[in-house]
């Protein structure tokens, strides 16, 4: 697999709090030449950000992010409000608090509902996984499943771990086929990436990437 095959495939992804919109700007540039799957970014610039990109690159963006325990109100907002602003991708943290306490109703009524304020754009759900148990891994892969949500993601990379090779697998064992993998956290090294892909990840959320081919071009 050569370089550019697993750049397709990255999130270029920027969602540290101290984040200016001067980092944007660049992490946009460094997408647009290297020719990556989309930028993740904070929900406030995403207005500016489409503007900058001007159609060259897909903008995505955080709901609920990181700990996901908002009201599902309070997504279906900031969903709509990132989709009127020109985000073409949203990724959205599930409630962990619900899946914990095995209120599985109302995960399922949340993922639909998440599902149907995205419009028809790429909906990625993030569960977590360094907070799950495996069985609770493979309820979400289901449930995910009939949502009819775009992509599965590990983590948000805020958390106590983030992707690993194990969860990986086990998500693209368990979840339906209409629906992808992204493996976010961790990822440092085109070696990580390539075994990521390998595992079953469609997608990876990772900043390092691009930084380790730019510094080798420099």
């Amino acid at each position: 697999m050569n370089d550019k095959d697993i750049l397709k495939k990255v999130d270029h992804t920027l969602l540290e709090r101290t984040a200016t919109w001067e980092d944007i700007k660049v992490i946009i540039d460094d997408a647009i030449s290297y020719g990556t799957a989309s930028v993740c970014i904070p929900p406030n610039f995403v207005g500016r950000a489409v503007d900058y990109a001007a159609g060259r690159m897909s903008i995505c963006t955080v709901i609920g992010f990181p700990n996901g325990y908002s009201t599902t109100a309070s997504k279906i907002f900031e969903t709509v409000d990132a989709i009127e602003n020109g985000a073409s991708e949203v990724d959205c943290v599930i409630n962990v608090c619900d899946v914990k306490a095995g209120d599985w109703d109302s995960v399922r009524a949340e993922l639909n509902a998440l599902r149907e304020a995205s419009a028809g754009r790429i909906l990625k759900i993030i569960i977590e996984c360094c907070l799950l148990t495996d069985d609770e891994k493979i309820k979400l892969c289901k449930l995910v499943t009939e949502s009819g949500a775009d992509f599965i993601k590990t983590s948000t990379g805020f958390s106590t771990g983030g992707a690993t090779l194990d969860d990986v697998k086990l998500l693209r064992q368990n979840v339906g086929s209409s629906v992808k993998v992204k493996a976010a956290g961790g990822i440092s090294s085109l070696e990580d990436a390539e075994k990521f892909i390998e595992a079953g990840a469609d997608r990876l959320g990772t900043s390092r990437i691009v930084k380790i081919l730019k510094s080798t071009s420099d």
